[in-house]
Parts: structure tokens; C-alpha cells; sequence
């Protein structure tokens, strides 16, 4: 598999005085890379991307642990995916976690607040990948190779866009930094609209100098990625600025469907361990790239394997040493795949990546792993189910896609629904049944395609966004086990429907971000 190696490399990141209270590794000299130093190797600058692309797979300087780039936390917590897996599919019904760690019970509790340490982690994941991308910009965009200056600071640039998404997606007002520098001002204030904007131009704008799609490395972003990223952006336009853009949605969505990629000829493919070769590459637009020998953190794909076994599930049959015994499916989830019976005794399709031998379809007490069912849809076995390269069993080889080209699909299926194309709608959904072998439908309406989503794309980092955009994520119109923290749900507060920006961050902001309504 190829990855991105990192070597100990240390950036420059003073991202604003709302990092300036994080506290960095020593080891990191904010001058040990420099514009001249890029500008003059070819192999210095492309580490320097690499780092950026790394800040999203791992969580410091050492590899799985003993070198944080944030501290105060568990360092497997706070990588981007596995954060994104808190945020994104604990607060609805696609899981719930056994643990009771510090701040892990809220978000199925849907009880967060300003001082959740894991949600503080997010934020400066995220703006520590901006800081990253921002540093690469500034010191390559005058490089005297092509390869950098054209490709690697579009990249970068669509990296930052990427992270400034789930800056506005989750915190909704976010400050714009566009460059390295000490102090926050009034100037990069910015409205969720703003950063919508923002974001918006960014992927336009670096359209031209990313390369073709399919000719760049694995796990090196394309023209493709851009625009299934816009088709991501304008689906959810009215959540994040009050005006519907589905026309613009289809337009992108389409241009990435007829790009190249195709999709994966098995849904299971997907999730294996060399899904950078067995046909998913064609499918995945921009993964995390992992490796279970070069490439270590107890997050990503280590933390989906691991933590989804218990009970009496075989390590073996998911290449990894042991189980954590933690997260599994709602029956929320499960009803989705039902085909008779409650519990269910069939499937509707091969999607259906369900572990019930010793595992009770409801849950009564969350602590308990054999309450809900299991998922067994990552796993670190190749397709001719042999085990990822890590001879301890510890960490994953199986890389995490990030965009892949049935989530544009879907985006463009929405699309054409809310526009009145039903039979566009159907055409694409259709197509992605047609490989789950689950019978075509022959009409659609939204909630099937919300179903169609959860489905598809059940622990990938969507649920709660598309929950919201059909206005189900906090109100009593949908209900699931465990939702705001009672056995048969209830509805919470709207203002759930974003994040709190962690109380640090504003205390020293100095008064340039301000705390979201209700927290």
C-alpha cells in the first residue's frame, strides 16, 4: 500500500491566539522549515504536503502515541476520523459506544457542552490541518518546481477547504486564515454563510491546477475531488446559508460521476485491508491512507476494527489481535435492513453487515456490548482474507475513504428529487441497489433516500448532517434508541444542531469568536 511517510517533520503552525493555549509538542520548532528549504528540494516540499495530507490520519510526531500534537487527551482520541466518528454517527441512530470515558457518554446522550474535551480536540484538529495547509501555501507558492507550486498548493488548498467544511458543518461561524499569523482580528470574522462562500470559491478556483481525475497518486486529491466536495457543499446550501442550491449540487455531483471513477464491484471491497487495490481505489476519491507497519495510530481504521468486536465475534476473521468491546449499531440501524421479523431474521441486502450471535437486538443498558448488534463492515483482512501486515495484530492497513463516488451518487439522487427528477433519482439510487443485489425500487421519496443513505454510507461520518438536512436530527419527527439519552428517544434542543465552540477557544479569541446560542 502506498502511504504517506512522515519523519519527524515539524511545521510551521501558528494557526491564531486560538491555538495559542494548545499545547504543542516541544519537539515541534516552528522554524525548522522555512520557504527557502521547499522552495530548493523537491523530496523536502513533497513531506511537507504529505504532512498536510498526515494531519488528518495521525496524532503526532512518534507514530500511535508518547508525541501528541494535541495534548491532554488520549492521543488515539484525537485523530481526525475517529473524532468525526464521535461527532458524526454517535449522536443519531447508527451507534452507541459502551465506554464511559470523559465526554464520550454526551454525544449519544446528545448532552454535550463548551467544555467536552473531544469536541474541544476536534476544533483544533481541524484548525491544526489548516495551519498545516496554510503553512505548505505560503512557502511553495513561489517554488521554482511545477509540481509543487501548481499541484501541491491546490491540493493543500482543497486539504484547508476540506477542513473548513467541518469547521462550518459542526461550529457553524468560523474565523477565515487564509496565512500564518500570531493574532486573530476582526477581519477574519466569518459568518457559516461566509465560510460557505469561502469554501465555495476555494474549490472553484483551484479546479484548473489539480490534476486530471485518476492521474494523480493514490490518496493525492484530483479535479474529481473538488467536485464531489461542492456536490457535498450545495446539497446541504440551505442548512448552512438558507438558500437551496440543488441545481449546482447535480451539476457537480455529475461532473464527478462521469469523471472516471466507477464503483467498487462489491460493497465489502470497500472496507478490506487492500482497498487501495482490489477495485475500491476506482471508487474512493480521497481517502486517509493507512498502514498497519508505517502509518500507526490506535484511531482511523484501527479504532473502527478494534472497537466493533466483543462478545463472541473471532478476532481472527477481522485480522486484529482483540476487541475493545465498544461501538455497535442502534436498532435504529438495523430496522433499516430488516427484511421480516423484529429482531429481523433476513436481510434486504448485502450491505447488511450485521455480527447477532450473543447479541441482543435491543438495548437497555449501553455499557453492555452484547446489547445491539455488531458491525462487522471494516475489517484488516485482504480479499483473499489474509491478514493486514502488522505481525502484533494491533493497527490496520485498511484505509478510510473520505469521498467516494456512491456518496456523489446519492448527493445528485437528492438533488434531482428536490428539483423533480424522480426518475434521475431513482436511476442513481437504483444503481447503487443493483450492487447491494437489493430489489430496484420503482418509486422514491426523501425518507427513502435518507434510508438509502444510511444504508450506504452507515458509519462514514454522515449521519448527523444528513439527519439535520432533513430536520430529524433534534426534533421528536424521528426517534431512536437512546436519542437524547432515554431508552426510546425524545427530542432535544434545536440549538444541538451545532456543536459548542469549546470554551478555550473563545476565552482566548480575545473576543473574536463568539460562544453558539444555547451552550
Amino acid at each position: 500500500m502506498k502511504k504517506y511517510i512522515i519523519t519527524g517533520l515539524a511545521l510551521a503552525f501558528s494557526l491564531t491566539s486560538c491555538l495559542k493555549d494548545l499545547d504543542q509538542d516541544p519537539s515541534i520548532d516552528p522554524d525548522s522549515i522555512n520557504e527557502s528549504s521547499v522552495q530548493n528540494n523537491l523530496d523536502y516540499a513533497k513531506q511537507t504536503l504529505a504532512k498536510v495530507y498526515a494531519s488528518l490520519a495521525l496524532t503526532g510526531q512518534k507514530g500511535p502515541s508518547n508525541s501528541p500534537d494535541i495534548q491532554g487527551l488520549d492521543e488515539g482520541t484525537t485523530q481526525f476520523s475517529r473524532l468525526l466518528f464521535y461527532h458524526q454517527e454517535l449522536p443519531t441512530d447508527e451507534a452507541v459506544v459502551a465506554w464511559s470515558d470523559p465526554g464520550v457518554p454526551d454525544f449519544h446522550n446528545m448532552n454535550w457542552t463548551s467544555s467536552n474535551g473531544i469536541t474541544e480536540a476536534m476544533y483544533y484538529r481541524l484548525a491544526q490541518t489548516v495551519s498545516f495547509a496554510n503553512a505548505f501555501i505560503a512557502n511553495n507558492q513561489n517554488s521554482s518546481f511545477e509540481e509543487m507550486k501548481k499541484y501541491g498548493v491546490a491540493e493543500a488548498r482543497f486539504v484547508r477547504a476540506y477542513a473548513y467544511y467541518y469547521l462550518m458543518d459542526l461550529f457553524g461561524d468560523t474565523p477565515i486564515v487564509t496565512d500564518v499569523k500570531e493574532h486573530l482580528t476582526d477581519k477574519e470574522k466569518a459568518t457559516r454563510r461566509q465560510v460557505f462562500e469561502f469554501i465555495e470559491k476555494e474549490l472553484k478556483e483551484i479546479e484548473a491546477d489539480l490534476k486530471e481525475p485518476r492521474t494523480n497518486e493514490y490518496g493525492r486529491v484530483d479535479k474529481a475531488a473538488a467536485w464531489a466536495l461542492l456536490s457535498r457543499l450545495y446539497l446541504n446550501a440551505k442548512v448552512y446559508t438558507g438558500t437551496e442550491r440543488y441545481a449546482d449540487c447535480i451539476t457537480y455531483a455529475e461532473k464527478a460521476i462521469s469523471s472516471g471513477y466507477s464503483l467498487a464491484p462489491k460493497y465489502s471491497q470497500l472496507f478490506l485491508a487492500d482497498n487501495d487495490t482490489n477495485g475500491a481505489e476506482k471508487e474512493n476519491i480521497f481517502t486517509i491512507n493507512f498502514d498497519g507497519l508505517r502509518s500507526q495510530t490506535w484511531a482511523g481504521t484501527t479504532f473502527l476494527i478494534h472497537a466493533a468486536i466483543g462478545g463472541s465475534m473471532k478476532k481472527e476473521d477481522f485480522g486484529v489481535n482483540g476487541g475493545w468491546a465498544g461501538i455497535r449499531a442502534t436498532a435504529g440501524l438495523v430496522d433499516k435492513f430488516a427484511g421480516s421479523g423484529t429482531p429481523p431474521t433476513s436481510w434486504t441486502d448485502k450491505r447488511a453487515m450485521f455480527y447477532t450471535d450473543g447479541q441482543e437486538y435491543e438495548i437497555n443498558d449501553i455499557t453492555k456490548f452484547v446489547q445491539g448488534y455488531a458491525i462487522t463492515k471494516f475489517k484488516n483482512v485482504t480479499s483473499a482474507g489474509k491478514a493486514g501486515k502488522d505481525p502484533s495484530g494491533n493497527y490496520a492497513d485498511t484505509d478510510l475513504a473520505l469521498i467516494r463516488l456512491a456518496e456523489v451518487y446519492l448527493n445528485a439522487a437528492e438533488a434531482a428529487l428536490a428539483t423533480g427528477d424522480s426518475a434521475k433519482a431513482l436511476q442513481y439510487v437504483n444503481l447503487l441497489r443493483t450492487r447491494a443485489e437489493a430489489p430496484a425500487l420503482s418509486s422514491i421519496t426523501m425518507d427513502n433516500i435518507l434510508d438509502e443513505r444510511a444504508r450506504e454510507l452507515y458509519w462514514e461520518g454522515f449521519r448527523r448532517t444528513d439527519l439535520i438536512r432533513h430536520g430529524k436530527f433534534t426534533t421528536a419527527s424521528y426517534l431512536w434508541p437512546f436519542k437524547g439519552g432515554v431508552k426510546d428517544g425524545k427530542a432535544v434542543e434545536d440549538f444541538r444542531n451545532l456543536y459548542p465552540i469549546p470554551q478555550n477557544i473563545v476565552l482566548n479569541s480575545e473576543g473574536v469568536i463568539k460562544q453558539n446560542k444555547g451552550y
